[in-house]
Parts: structure tokens; sequence; C-alpha cells
């Protein structure tokens, strides 16, 4: 079994910053990327930014120069250093997970349960 438990959402005013976190648990072998994802109400999923393991990382243009996704010195975490935040960054944020699992050795991909970011003008 694997799980994604994300923590840092809440309410900010517009021009303030939230730090989620991510973390990985569970019977994971490897970690191949981690990422940030999210959907507002009405739309549909999309990317924030990612980070392969030992590879550059990407943005969504609309995120860039605003949020920072890093790893954890503690293993299998990731964060999102999100700064500047306009009210359309309003939205349900999800951590992602491109792993192999330790019990059949097996690549998927692991989606956290999401937390709120809202954002007020």
């Amino acid at each position: 079994q694997v799980q994604l438990v994300e923590s840092g959402g809440g309410l900010v005013q517009a021009g303030g910053s939230l730090r989620l976190s991510c973390a990985a648990s569970g019977s994971v072998l490897s970690i191949n990327a981690m990422g940030w994802y999210r959907q507002a109400p009405g739309k549909q999923r999309e990317l924030v930014a990612t980070m392969p393991s030992g590879g550059s990382t990407d943005y969504a243009d609309s995120v860039k120069g605003r949020f920072t996704i890093s790893r954890g010195n503690v293993k299998n975490t990731v964060y999102l250093q999100m700064n500047s935040l306009k009210p359309e960054d309003t939205a349900v944020h999800y951590c992602n997970a491109n792993l192999r699992r330790s019990t059949d050795l097996r690549r998927n991909i692991y989606w956290g349960q999401g937390t709120q970011v809202t954002v007020s003008s």
C-alpha cells in the first residue's frame, strides 16, 4: 500500500504565501518523479509543477517565478512554496508521485487526497 499525504493548504490574502508539503509512505521502493497539480471548480486538473528525480523541474506558465517545487531532506517528500498568490490560484492542490512499489516492483502513479488553497482578493 502506498499513500501520499498533503498538508499546508489554507486561506490567504492575495500577495501572500503558502507552503504545501507531501509525503509518500508505505511500499515505496523508488520515486521517478513527484509533482503538484490543481483543480479549480468547473475546470480540469492541471499541472502546477513537477520534479523528476535527477531531472529538471517544470512549471506551468501561470506560476513561473512565483512557485518553487523542491524535494525534502526527508525521504519521499516534496514541497511547493507558493509566493505572490493570486485569486486565480484558488483550487484543490493534489500531490502526485510516479513511483515503483517494493511489493511487486511495478511502477504506478499515485495521488494525494488534495488540499484546498483559497486566495482572497
